[in-house]
């Protein structure tokens, strides 16, 4: 394509020392630009998605950028778009930050998303699955490595001309999140309000779990043909992710089974704790389900739809503190076919099983090692026949009396033993911590999930300040491994324990300070714990 019939900001522009010569507008966005572009080195087309705001005038946020696109370069995954390179250039007299990644031929799930509202309603229901179950294999990968999307949304996922899911823009959300002085300052949130997570629209600290939610949303989107939450500013929907609860899928798209309800009613839980606990769970889940029912077209509500909102960008603003309706489009019959495409060929490789019973109920059953296991019954069954019998009794009190006594003196010698230190551990958890009372429904713990004592022995530097360390990432991690880590670094720990039973006792389930946090290993920082007691909030 000739750079006479180019359009677009840059078009026409050459970036990289005239490597990458820019060609066609792909998409725009407030912040950003992609250009369909020919790399001369290698005589390929790649895309270029430049950054045309004030934050390219930030050397701290082009560091940051430059140190992302490296960590994004090492995803490899079918559903991932690869990145190439990396850098700056000097555009209009302003340093402009670029990114060289894989031409994809296709279009964005958004606009796959628009083609079905206009010919059923919302996509239909097993499509939007296995382009869900496909985005949350990208970001199972990525979450592996440590790198949470933040800005997943219909607008950076692509589909090939064979239908290949291709999600993009890894580490750029984290990039702008981070050190960025004149146009995100401390506590401003950045990503897509209508798939902001509660804990991002509060300004938090995030992980894998955020991206779950996003996912969630995108869900919600893809088969309702509609948002979950609407309103006239950034903040008002930001408050909406916080406060509000979301409609059921089904009360907006009829043909929708229970199981699609409860699986994105998990998605969207306010607290991530409730959520599925990775992105490789929800996606068996979500294959789980889309094989579990009759594929069958869209039956949208008249009235029930809004506008898709697919095209909706991202935005900066400040984190929360604490539409017309339109009719129902003609319905179209459909055909389960790959992604939809009007042929009687299996859906993209998963064989359909029809004849889909509603169960009796649609509560959510955990999938793939979720599953709670059943309860310890701490309390002693009375035994049967009464209370009769008046010498046994008295044997079973004088039992009782004895039991009490030995358990009363091994508690005082526990407590001696541990100091007195309970939950509280400082010495970089050496201490015994208070055991929980363990309850109906508690979950033990999984020592599989371990934490490298490199992580804390050798931890990565600060983007910006070589003396400093950013924080590891404790999530999810058995509690004994996180404090053999500290013991081998000389950290010290301060424990809370709080009630949760998905993961299972001793698990960490939050931390302060956060990950990546930027702190002095010469003046380390006591590190705070949330600890699961493996019993039931």
């Amino acid at each position: 394509m000739s750079q006479d019939g180019a359009q677009g900001r840059y078009a026409g522009r050459a970036v990289a020392g005239g490597r990458y010569q820019l060609r066609d507008l792909l998409g725009e966005g407030g912040m950003a630009s992609v250009h369909l572009a020919y790399d001369s080195v290698l005589d390929r087309q790649v895309a270029i998605k430049t950054l045309h705001t004030e934050l390219g005038r930030e050397q701290a946020f082009r560091e940051r950028f430059r140190r992302e696109a490296q960590s994004v370069a090492k995803l490899t995954h079918t559903n991932i778009v690869s990145v190439f390179d990396t850098g700056e250039d000097d555009l209009d007299g302003m340093t402009t930050p670029y990114i060289v990644m894989e031409y994809i031929e296709g279009k964005p799930l958004g606009s796959v998303l628009d083609a079905d509202i206009q010919q059923y309603g919302a996509m239909p229901a097993d499509k939007a699955l296995k382009i869900t179950a496909d985005v949350l294999a990208a970001l199972e990968i990525s979450h592996e490595m440590g790198l949470v999307h933040r800005d997943i949304k219909p607008g950076n996922v692509m589909m090939t001309k064979r239908n290949v899911v291709k999600v993009m823009d890894f580490g750029i959300a984290r990039a702008m999140q981070s050190g960025v002085t004149s146009m995100t300052q401390t506590g401003m949130v950045v990503g897509t309000p209508q798939y902001l997570s509660p804990e991002q629209a509060l300004g938090r600290g995030v992980d894998a779990r955020s991206d779950l939610y996003s996912v969630g949303i995108m869900l919600f989107q893809l088969v309702t043909g509609r948002l979950p939450f609407e309103a006239d500013s950034p903040l008002a929907i930001a408050y909406a992710h916080v406060q509000e609860e979301p409609v059921a899928p089904s009360s907006v798209n009829r043909s929708l089974p229970p199981a699609v309800d409860a699986l994105i009613a998990r998605a969207l839980k306010k607290n991530p704790n409730e959520r599925f606990p990775s992105a490789e769970i929800m996606r068996d889940e979500c294959l789980r389900v889309a094989q579990s029912f009759q594929a069958a077209a869209p039956n949208i509500v008249p009235g029930a739809q809004t506008p898709s909102g697919s095209g909706v960008g991202s935005a900066v603003f400040p984190p929360v503190d604490q539409g017309t309706p339109a009719p129902g489009p003609v319905q179209m019959p459909y055909q389960p076919g790959p992604y939809g495409t009007p042929t009687p060929a299996p859906a993209y490789g998963y064989p359909q099983q029809g004849g889909y019973q509603t169960p009796q109920t649609a509560a959510y059953s955990p999938q793939h090692g979720t599953s709670t296991p059943p309860p310890y019954n701490l309390t002693p069954q009375p035994a049967p026949g009464g209370s009769g019998g008046g010498r046994s009794n008295k044997a079973v009190v004088i039992g009782s009396v004895v039991v009490a006594l030995i358990a009363i003196g091994g508690l005082i010698t526990a407590l001696a033993m541990s100091g007195g230190n309970g939950d509280d551990n400082k010495g970089g958890g050496n201490g015994a911590s208070k055991s929980p009372t363990v309850v109906e429904g508690y979950k033990g713990p999984d020592t599989s999930k371990k934490i490298d004592t490199e992580k804390c022995t050798d931890p990565q530097e600060a983007y910006d300040d070589p003396d400093k360390i950013q924080v590891p990432d404790f999530h999810f991690k058995n509690l004994d491994s996180v404090k053999s880590c500290f013991q081998a670094a000389g950290w010290q720990m301060k424990i809370t324990r709080v009630d949760e039973n998905t993961y299972g006792k001793d698990t960490v389930m939050d931390q302060f300070p956060s990950v990546g946090d930027d702190v002095d290993p010469k003046n380390m920082p006591e590190i705070e714990l949330k600890v699961s007691t493996g019993n039931p909030a």
